[in-house]
């Protein structure tokens, strides 16, 4: 993981900010918890997610906190995103599953909502290397439109990551 800029971690920790994160128990979502728990520089995390995960025990977790919600109804869930000065998004569902389209897009593009309204300010989302709004091809179109949507939404900072 890339090192911050010497002072800037424990001058951003000050600022006792708070952060969710949803889709934290995919693989990427997975490395995020860990980094975001070793990095310690923010007060609470809030994993937001279909179920809790027993990996998260001990002291050194005590910073994170476990919300279940129904991502079919996540409006019922609008508190779960307001106060949050950062959102993560790693959400997504391999091709070919029932839930792919509302994984890769639906469910994001809500959360990204929720968070805007919520005053997140700091929008960070997992997109897809070859993501392409246009793309003729589905995986390439749906990560395309959700980086465009959340564009769009005006986020103060909006960080898209592509990974291959």
């Amino acid at each position: 993981m890339a090192e911050a800029a010497p002072g800037k971690e424990a001058e951003f920790r000050s600022t006792n900010q708070t952060a969710f994160v949803v889709g934290h128990t995919g693989r990427t979502g997975m490395a995020l918890v860990e980094e975001l728990v070793n990095r310690n520089i923010f007060q609470k995390v809030v994993l937001i997610g279909r179920r809790n995960v027993d990996k998260y025990q001990g002291e050194k977790y005590n910073m994170l906190e476990q919300k279940i919600v129904d991502f079919e109804k996540l409006e019922d869930y609008a508190d779960e995103f307001k106060g949050h000065s950062v959102g993560f998004a790693c959400l997504g569902a391999p091709k070919g599953t029932e839930v792919y389209q509302k994984s890769n897009h639906d469910y994001i593009v809500k959360v990204a909502e929720l968070a805007k309204a919520g005053g997140c300010s700091h929008f960070v989302l997992t997109s897809a290397g070859d993501a392409d709004k246009d793309s003729m091809m589905m995986h390439k179109r749906l990560k395309g439109e959700v980086e465009a949507e959340c564009t769009d939404m005006g986020f103060q900072n909006l960080s898209i990551f592509r990974p291959w």
